[in-house]
Parts: C-alpha cells; structure tokens; sequence
C-alpha cells in the first residue's frame, strides 16, 4: 500500500493601513483544472520546496504571486536553529496552523503575519488581481459568503479578524 503524505505550505496576512482603513491583501485563485476553486479569494501562499527554509518560501511565494517583497515576518527571529547529526533544523512558531481533513489534495498550511514594500500587481501565473481589502469587508464577506474564500485561509482570516476588528 502506498501512502500519501500532506504537503507542506505556507501562506502570507500582510496587512496595510490604506486610505486610513486597515487593509489585508487578498487575491483571486487561478489555477488550471481546479474547477470550484477558480476565482475564489485566497492569501498568497504556497508549496514548501524540499529543505526550502519556511521563511525563503513565504518570500519566494509573495513575491511571486504578488509583486511585493517582504520586509518582515513576525516571529522570523525567534526559534531554535541547530545543525546536529547533519541535520539542519529550525523550529518556527506560525500565527495559525491549518490542516484540511477532505476535499481538494491534502495540506497542512502554517499562516504568518508578514509586512511587505511595494504596490502590488498581478504577475502571471496562479492568481490574479492581488488587491487591499478593508477588514470589515473581508469580515462581512466572510460572514455572508465564506464559500467565497478558498477554505484553507478561512481560519486565519477568522483569527487575525477577532483580533483586529
């Protein structure tokens, strides 16, 4: 029997003061053959590279699905750092785990705070129209129409929305 193990992933709450409202940047799901899943808002996440630091990836990912470069990752400092025995090994501490039980491929999903420069811009690709939402549409939205968003970013957004607003 073969096993199949959950992937990896990580994925980006960057949060920014727009217009003096409190803004969290959200972006539409593009992928080939993904069928219920095409348009839906997302944060900009993605697959972990084998041995690819956590932090190289959630920068890599932004950067790639976005346009913006990261500046800072809340909790990046922190942690354990060893190499022992010729492993390389560092914890991390995410603002929110999140594993899905059925439906799509199977993910295990670490969420961090980050900050990041620039505008962003569609890049092309996976995902379209990354954009800064005010919080409280991103809550009445999530409240109303949560099948709007792609599930796995619903705790974080939940969380991060308890928090802020």
């Amino acid at each position: 029997m073969t096993e199949t193990f959950a992937i990896p992933c990580v994925g980006a709450l960057i949060p920014r003061v727009v217009d003096s409202r409190p803004c969290l940047l959200l972006q539409e799901r593009r992928k080939p053959n993904i069928g219920v899943e095409d348009g839906l808002l997302e944060l900009p996440a993605g697959k972990l590279r084998e041995y690819e630091n956590v932090f190289d990836a959630l920068r890599r990912e932004v950067q790639e699905e976005t346009g913006l470069t990261v500046t800072r990752i809340r909790g990046e400092g922190e942690g354990f750092v060893r190499g022992v025995l010729g492993y390389d090994i560092r914890t991390v501490t995410p603002y929110c785990v999140t594993q899905n039980l059925s439906g799509g491929y199977s993910i295990l999903l670490s969420s961090f705070i980050c900050e990041a420069a620039g505008e962003p811009c569609a890049q092309e690709g996976e995902t379209a129209a990354p954009r800064w939402i005010p919080l409280q549409a991103v809550r009445q939205k999530l409240e109303h129409r949560p099948e709007a968003f792609y599930p796995l970013h619903l705790g974080a957004l939940h969380k991060y929305l308890e928090e802020h607003l």
